[in-house]
């Protein structure tokens, strides 16, 4: 039996965006856009996967349509590069939509890149090489961004290293972090076997 809301499951810093009251006072609005229209963020580190929880979605999506808006951005070529909603959008496509209902937002590389890996962070199931793939991004991101602190969700005015920083957000200490950025070393076939439980985390870092 379907779960109704199973692709509105989302407990992530998208959330404080997805609200009617708070899209008015930002002046955003949802409208609806071909899926075709849009195409992954660049390096997006996080799989899309069709595991039983995306045959889930498809088949919430199916019945109640996605409840929950996807956020884009223009891309600059009349199209839109997605921000978060990848497994969304994925879903649409295998229930048979023609198009998402989006949240377009003008936002520089820096913030688009941060704001993608928030809202992915707080998924259940989260592979080694994702996680370290997006720490790396962020980091950077957050390293471009140096003092403006405004374009985080940290608290205005902080001098913490971006490492600090990052770890102060995710909740992990700045070593964790360090450790998680490096497995990005790895060549991509060792990589794989940490995912796959066949190298332990200590010994591949």
């Amino acid at each position: 039996m379907t779960r109704r809301g199973t692709n509105i499951s989302l407990k992530s810093y998208e959330d404080i965006f997805t609200t009617e009251e708070k899209r008015q006072e930002t002046g955003e609005q949802v409208v609806m856009i071909p899926v075709n229209q849009i195409h992954e963020f660049k390096n997006h580190p996080f799989k899309v996967l069709d595991d039983e929880d995306m045959r889930k979605t498809v088949d919430s999506i199916r019945e109640y349509g996605v409840l929950v808006p996807v956020i884009i951005r223009p891309d600059g070529n009349g199209e839109y590069e997605m921000i978060s909603g990848h497994r969304r959008r994925y879903a649409s496509i295998l229930a048979g939509k023609k198009e998402v209902p989006a949240i377009i937002r003008e936002m520089d590389d820096d913030t688009a890149t941060i704001l993608m890996v928030d809202s992915n962070l707080q998924r259940e199931h989260i592979l080694p090489s994702e996680r370290a793939k997006a720490y790396k991004m962020k980091l950077e991101a957050l390293k471009h961004q140096g003092k403006r602190t405004d374009l985080t969700s940290c608290q205005v005015g902080t001098r913490l290293r971006a490492d600090e920083e990052l770890a102060k957000q995710t909740g992990e200490s700045a070593r964790t972090v360090q450790r998680f950025v490096r497995l990005n070393n790895l060549i991509p076939e060792l990589l794989d076997l940490v995912d796959e439980k066949k190298i332990a985390f200590n010994p591949a870092v």
